[in-house]
């Protein structure tokens, strides 16, 4: 009896283990279960870098035109609230389709002494607060004309990921601009 059972099962472990190691029937779900998880990181981290990027271009953007439209007005020197209101006015359309409640944009008028010596005139802000008139600004050497004055645009944006699968928290885009005005002639 034992030797009948030991023959009968010999031929049939090694056929069970043969036939086990030839299926290929799994292989398709084991690949694909070992690559969703990188496939699925690589999409998500391009959606949110690639939207990361836009909004870095568009505040760019927002810091260069608001700057742009100030240096562009008769009187630079003595602009008023309603004037920068109205630059102000066209970062709504340059952040646009993101959120301008997240975005941070001063605009001031920086007058540079005979000494060097560059002080804000006056400033002007949405969502953010405004530059102290008469507070000193530190200047890139290559501006520091004396007797001349700048506009200076500044934007900011606090850009939280839609997905958080790859960049996790909030990062903060930011860029400024200098530009001389160009038709005040008060300067």
């Amino acid at each position: 009896m034992r030797m009948l059972r030991s023959i009968v099962a010999k031929p049939l472990f090694p056929a069970c283990l043969r036939a086990f190691v030839t299926d290929k029937r799994g292989v398709s779900a084991v690949e694909f279960a070992l690559l969703l998880p990188l496939m699925l990181t690589l999409y998500l981290g391009g959606v949110e870098l690639s939207q990361g990027i836009s909004i870095d271009r568009k505040v760019t953007l927002t810091a260069r035109t608001v700057a742009d439209l100030v240096a562009q007005a008769q009187s630079v020197s003595t602009a008023t609230t309603a004037d920068a209101a109205s630059a102000l006015g066209a970062a709504a359309a340059i952040m646009a389709p993101y959120p301008i409640d997240a975005a941070k944009i001063v605009v001031s008028l920086i007058e540079i002494d005979k000494n060097g010596n560059a002080k804000v005139k006056w400033s002007s802000a949405k969502n953010a607060t405004p530059r102290a008139a008469g507070s000193s600004v530190t200047l890139p050497t290559a501006l520091q004309v004396p007797e001349t004055s700048l506009v200076l645009g500044e934007a900011s944006y606090d850009y939280q990921p839609s997905i958080g699968y790859v960049v996790t928290g909030s990062m903060k885009l930011s860029n400024q601009i200098y530009m001389r005005p160009r038709l005040d002639t008060a300067t």
